[in-house]
């Protein structure tokens, strides 16, 4: 059995302003995704060069950021608006909707498309190896934030949080960390070092992340104010996410039926 670090959300004071680490991961993510994609582009198969990161990142990270938190509201907590509507900027408090980032995302992509017009699915496929990051730095974000907790277990690695009681419970921020953040980068990564057919990456990682997703759920606690949905275990993450894997199976059926070249 572990102990939870007692870990200051606040990173750094500066007199009235508070940088929070939750702040910073997000950071992490965008200059990691920054990075990356500029190498990415160097590639002959890229939609982008890599002098267009910057632009690229601005629409990312507007739609990664506008997208989660109002995914937050709609999908998990929508009296939230009535009871505080300033909440609705605080996202360093957390109370971020991975699958409204996705759409914020989705949405970004498409209008960076078209005003650029380098094609909505090849700069899907461009951008999905690069999100992981985020991901990753985002979950530990939520572990030193001391949110989105599992349910109690007795495994060695299971961890004791004060504020939630003397029961030791899954990390499953850091299962999160792993599989979303470590695997999926490595298995994009790797999957698109060669060229493959329009779809097939931005596929790939629909199918993953909601395979991930729906299995940490069993073993994620669900936010308070939804609770479980139904069956005593079938969680608000778990419906978001059957859709994601459904979506990316059909369209990674039809990439390799087409064979439509990324080139």
């Amino acid at each position: 059995m572990l102990t939870y670090p007692d870990i200051d959300p606040v990173a750094i004071n500066l007199g009235p302003i508070a940088i929070h680490w939750y702040g910073l991961m997000y950071l992490v993510g965008f200059l990691g995704a920054w990075l990356l994609g500029r190498w990415r582009a160097r590639r002959d198969d890229s939609p982008i060069r890599p002098e267009h990161m910057e632009d690229l990142l601005v629409f990312g990270a507007l739609g990664a950021i506008l997208g989660g938190r109002i995914g937050y509201v709609v999908f998990y907590d929508p009296n939230l608006l009535a009871t505080d509507p300033l909440a609705l900027i605080r996202i360093w408090e957390g109370g971020m909707s991975f699958h409204g980032g996705l759409l914020g995302v989705l949405a970004a992509l498409w209008l960076y498309s078209w005003r650029r017009g380098c094609g909505f699915l090849r700069l899907a496929d461009f951008t999905a190896p690069l999100v992981p990051i985020g991901l990753g730095a985002g979950r530990i974000g939520n572990f030193i934030n001391g949110e989105l907790w599992g349910r109690t277990s007795d495994l060695p690695w299971a961890m004791v949080y004060p504020p939630m009681g003397p029961d030791p419970r899954h990390p499953s921020q850091l299962y999160q960390f792993l599989l979303e953040g470590v695997v999926l980068f490595i298995a994009l990564w790797l999957f698109s070092r060669k060229p493959r057919p329009t779809m097939a990456v931005s596929s790939l990682f629909l199918i993953l992340y909601g395979s991930f997703r729906f299995i940490v759920e069993f073993v994620r606690l669900p936010d308070e104010q939804i609770g479980y949905l139904a069956f005593g275990w079938l969680t608000m993450g778990h419906v978001l996410s059957i859709p994601m894997i459904i979506l990316g199976g059909v369209l990674f059926y039809l990439a390799y039926r087409g064979r439509r070249s990324t080139r």
